[in-house]
């Protein structure tokens, strides 16, 4: 398996989460727009629930999705970035079943991993975003995003990732050589 980049071009982000909300398939904009938002893993968003994000007595979403991982098997406490809520919000009316991301084919079923790589595949053909673009490249992109903003202490981005050093989220993110040619080509000599 090729490794996947982040989505660097925020418009390119924005053309990628735009694509399915323009065609009325929430759940696929849903998607998109919370494996970027939450930098969760594509099998841990496929396991989320409408009552992970959603309060039925209270009739509010929650601010915060706690879970185990799938892959770590460690608990993790994601806040939800208001354009997750925004998007979740949106789909709610329109959810068939208890999970989130469900299947049009399996009665009640989420959808497996190959069909998120279609649903983010068909979207990154369509808005012409090149690279290796896949599932994966959602959680890169919200740390990328982080790391590139100044924003974000790399130490916290380390700890969203459950990373052991600087160098591995660095790599993780294909940050290196980014910061390179912005040192080189930023610098005014003449």
């Amino acid at each position: 398996m090729a490794a996947t980049e982040p989505i660097r071009d925020r418009q390119q982000l924005q053309m990628l989460a735009d694509y399915y909300l323009k065609r009325g398939q929430l759940r696929n904009h849903v998607l998109i727009v919370m494996g970027a938002c939450t930098a969760l893993r594509v099998s841990d968003l496929l396991c989320l629930k409408w009552s992970d994000v959603y309060d039925k007595r209270l009739q509010q979403f929650h601010r915060h999705i706690t879970l185990t991982e799938k892959k770590t098997g460690k608990r993790k406490t994601v806040a939800l970035h208001k354009q997750a809520l925004l998007a979740l919000r949106r789909y709610f009316p329109y959810r068939r079943g208890e999970y989130i991301f469900v299947s049009n084919r399996q009665d009640g079923r989420p959808i497996s991993r190959i069909q998120a790589w279609r649903i983010v595949h068909a979207a990154v053909m369509a808005v012409k975003i090149s690279g290796k673009i896949a599932c994966h490249s959602l959680r890169k992109t919200w740390g990328y995003h982080a790391w590139t903003s100044n924003a974000i202490s790399p130490v916290i981005i380390m700890d969203i990732y459950n990373h052991s050093s600087y160098d591995v989220t660095r790599r993780y993110l294909g940050i290196v050589q980014d910061d390179l040619d912005h040192a080189y080509l930023s610098l005014e000599l003449f």
